[in-house]
């Protein structure tokens, strides 16, 4: 599904390779968004995409990852693609990342700050559950 949803953006889209340079290009767009840079804490990039007609972004790993966020104390798995759209303070129709809740992995599906309190950052899943944190807690350290 995210391989056809990339293929489907690729056309008119920035996309960069190599492991430094999607790192950087991946930590300017969630700044460009106003989103904490630290919010997507992915080694072994091999391939970031922009398609900013529809503000879809992609971006693939060589494996599967695992982060802890100390500072809140949440484990979050990233998938080899992670896929959605992003617009100021937001990415939404989010795939490819799961956050650990007691003994279960939950989809998150969207990510925003709020409007009216830009220092909380806020996660829903498909279901309409959501949990709020400090956005302190996904700066880079």
């Amino acid at each position: 599904m995210a391989s056809r949803q990339i293929a489907d953006h690729r056309e008119n889209a920035e996309i960069f390779s190599g492991e430094s340079l999607c790192k950087q290009k991946s930590q300017e767009l969630l700044a460009e968004m106003n989103l904490p840079k630290g919010l997507l804490p992915l080694n072994d990039m091999v391939e970031v995409g922009y398609n900013r007609t529809t503000g879809f972004v992609w971006l693939k790993q060589k494996k599967k990852t695992e982060h802890r966020f100390r500072a809140i104390g949440r484990t979050v798995a990233y998938d080899t693609e992670i896929t959605g759209f992003v617009e100021d303070r937001r990415m939404k129709a989010l795939t490819g990342v799961k956050s650990k809740e007691i003994l279960i992995w939950v989809s998150v599906s969207d990510i925003y700050v709020n409007d009216k309190d830009s220092s909380k950052i806020t996660f829903g899943n498909p279901t309409g559950l959501s949990r709020t944190f400090p956005v302190s807690a996904f700066q880079l350290q």
